[in-house]
């Protein structure tokens, strides 16, 4: 029986102290660690039918985690049963749904109950949350959609008119067989990257369309041994010792990411190798070495990319698509491809934040408006104009080469400390000032003209419609973590509280 069949949404309460949108690594660890505190005055809105956020969405073939699997995971839910040392889509959602169940969370879950619309009530004091189950209020809101949970596809002149059939890799159609097919795959990033080799055995033929191609380097991964798992479940010291050698060398990256990208090229010399070890024609090793820094977009592992391309039923496209037609795509030289499925494998929405489409602060501003496309928040959390609103991994909170559930973490601290800030000082709102975020966000961007990221000649999803990088953390990781480590009151104007919304009790 799955978690969800077991608890089934029932009644809840109609107002909480802490709405919680989202229910992947954000929306869990905050839901676990306010329970861990005896806070169980919460409700998560999930969209989905169980939890796992991307994890529970993406299921194309050969879906995995390109971060090693003792890290990729909470400090205080440690597994010590991980198969392999990265782990699979599968194996992901199975954690998450597992952690959810061991801390007594599902029970507080709506699920199937997106949050369309989140107005802040000055009047009351609290955040209105729209949903189909109907309409719910909060003290606070802590916003976790994730920045993979939005897929994005292209606007192509004449996408409605193509006669096959068409989905993201996000959205996977598990009911269309792409045995014997001619299909195209467009995109070389992370979800190409490994669905290719997979599509790539059973497809009559496969097209990849590539705009720009991604920097690849092997992939480290391999089966965690019996003998592995029994010494991670007898000494979990030893998991913790394995995790914080993980979490120190990718750490290793940074001084080249961020302040001296000359010495990525140990990196980029490795990666080249691998094309060497790994493309035999002269021709396709051209087409698919990056003319751009290392780093400057994500770095990505694998054994299987390479030779997959090199397979007789694949063709790497590298002029760009002009048209779709109703059999296939036209590209700019103006090759008609004939094609019956077409696979986006574009990426998501991340600087253009969907959530800032549905979250209305004072005066009826939207966030989206505030933004205007170039997303700023203090600490990556919180945004001036919105009280009681906490954003995880909101603005310069990702990441390029490090587990981004660290950062989640850290930013759950934060918001944590802010809480029981409040309770001590008796505020019934919180607020960010200006200056201090303006401050903030000032000093960030001033750190990103050397990285490799705005300095390394490739054009990213980083960078936002302003030309700004704000999405990636241009320091160490644990900086990040010590600016977070408490919640610095100061930068805040604290109100005391209004008249409290009338709670409802929760029904057994």
């Amino acid at each position: 029986m799955t978690p969800t069949s077991q608890h089934a949404n029932g009644s809840a309460p109609r107002h909480v102290r802490v709405g919680i949108i989202g229910a992947g690594f954000g929306g869990l660890g905050t839901a676990i660690r306010l329970s861990q505190q005896g806070d169980d005055d919460f409700l998560i809105f999930e969209r989905a039918a169980d939890v796992g956020g991307t994890w529970w969405a993406n299921t194309y073939p050969g879906c995995q985690c390109d971060i090693p699997s003792h890290l990729y995971s909470f400090s205080f839910a440690p597994n010590p049963n991980w198969s392999r040392t990265y782990p699979k889509q599968p194996e992901l959602r199975d954690y998450l749904r597992s952690t959810a169940e061991r801390f007594g969370v599902y029970d507080r879950v709506r699920f199937d109950c997106p949050v369309t619309a989140a107005d802040w009530d000055d009047a009351a004091g609290v955040w209105r949350l729209e949903t189909p189950q109907g309409t719910y209020t909060a003290d606070l809101v802590v916003a976790a959609p994730g920045p993979l949970s939005e897929p994005s596809i292209p606007e192509l002149p004449g996408l409605d008119t193509f006669a096959g059939t068409v989905f993201h890799t996000a959205t996977w159609n598990h009911d269309h067989d792409l045995t014997g097919r001619r299909v195209a795959v467009v995109g070389t990033g992370a979800s190409a990257i490994q669905a290719v080799p997979e599509i790539q055995r059973v497809a009559a033929h496969l097209d990849v369309v590539q705009r720009t191609p991604p920097w690849v380097v092997p992939h480290r991964d391999r089966p965690i041994t019996r003998a592995e798992r029994f010494l991670y479940n007898k000494v979990p010291a030893l998991q913790r010792a394995v995790r914080t050698a993980v979490y120190f060398a990718r750490e290793l990256l940074v001084p080249g990411l961020v302040y001296r990208p000359q010495i990525m090229k140990v990196v980029e010399k490795l990666a080249r190798r691998h094309i060497a070890d790994q493309v035999p024609d002269a021709e396709l090793r051209r087409r698919v070495t990056p003319d751009y820094a290392i780093g400057c977009k994500r770095i990505l592992p694998s054994n299987k990319w390479y030779p997959a391309l090199g397979e007789p039923n694949v063709e790497l496209v590298t002029d760009g698509i002009t048209e779709v037609r109703p059999e296939g795509y036209v590209t700019a030289d103006g090759t008609l491809h004939e094609v019956d499925t077409l696979i986006f494998a574009t990426g998501f929405y991340v600087t253009d934040i969907p959530l800032a489409n549905i979250v209305t602060g004072r005066d009826g501003r939207r966030l989206a408006d505030v933004w205007h496309r170039s997303p700023q928040a203090y600490r990556g959390t919180a945004v001036t104009g919105f009280p009681n609103l906490f954003l995880l991994v909101g603005p310069n909170v990702g990441l390029g080469h490090n587990s981004i559930v660290f950062m989640i973490e850290a930013q759950i601290n934060y918001v944590l400390d802010a809480l029981a800030q409040m309770r001590q000082r008796g505020a019934g709102t919180v607020e960010v000032r200006r200056d201090a975020l303006e401050a903030y966000n000032n000093r960030l961007q001033g750190r990103m003209g050397r990285t490799v990221w705005n300095s390394g000649g490739c054009a990213s999803w980083y960078i936002d419609a302003e030309g700004r990088n704000t999405t990636i953390w241009p320091d160490f990781t644990f900086r990040f973590w010590h600016e977070t480590r408490a919640f610095d009151a100061a930068a805040y104007e604290l109100a005391p509280a209004g008249v409290p919304a009338e709670p409802v009790a929760l029904a057994s």
